[in-house]
């Protein structure tokens, strides 16, 4: 049997595609967490902060940063955190509620950067997908920001979806998200937890 010079080029690229699909997928680190305590992001006026005191769960809250910059604290009263970095405002606590309890720990995790709501958009576009921003929400995955946009089309060569995300120093990583495989067959493997600023591209089928 013989075979055109065009079908066989088109073989081999469905060969090679079928490889790519099959390897294991680069994966953002899952074990980081998903909330935001990145050291450069500043607190903002609005931005949900949920404060947890190790071993001490009555002191812990969650409310939005007042128009003021400040947040009520349990025992400690009123302390400003707008213009700080989590850390700052974890230490800040740390330090004034030495006075009431022992050794205390304090973690800081923003659920909601209502003060940021432009910085922290989650974007998703490519001509597989339609083209829009969605707010960054806590625990918020690849599967719910494309189906915010509206899922992907019939054109769509979803298993070879990108999600990029801004590194610490200023550059991007590109990670391999197989949209197709969690719609079609309900397996979760790629859908990675976002972080604030992600983009997710959808790249249209070649066929």
């Amino acid at each position: 049997m013989k075979y055109s010079v065009k079908e066989l080029c088109v073989g081999l690229i469905i060969i090679a595609l079928a490889g790519c699909a099959s390897g294991p997928p680069n994966l953002p680190d899952q074990d980081a967490g998903h909330g935001v305590t990145l050291d450069a992001y500043k607190i903002e006026v609005g931005d949900q902060v949920n404060i947890s005191v190790w071993k001490n769960p009555e002191l812990s809250i969650a409310e939005p940063v007042r128009p003021d910059g400040k947040i009520a604290v349990h025992l400690v009263g009123d302390i400003t955190a707008a213009g700080k970095t989590p850390e700052e405002l974890a230490d800040d606590i740390e330090t004034k509620l030495s006075s009431y309890i022992k050794d205390p720990n304090v973690t800081i995790i923003l659920t909601s950067l209502s003060g940021h709501d432009y910085l922290s958009m989650i974007r998703v576009t490519g001509p597989g997908s339609a083209t829009t921003s969605l707010p960054y929400h806590y625990g918020m995955t690849v599967l719910d920001a494309v189906l915010g946009a509206g899922g992907v089309n019939l054109y769509a060569d979803a298993n070879h979806t990108k999600l990029h995300r801004r590194t610490a120093n200023g550059g991007t990583e590109t990670y391999e998200i197989r949209v197709q495989d969690m719609l079609e067959d309900g397996d979760m493997s790629t859908n990675v937890l976002l972080m604030p600023g992600d983009i997710i591209t959808v790249p249209e089928s070649m066929f």
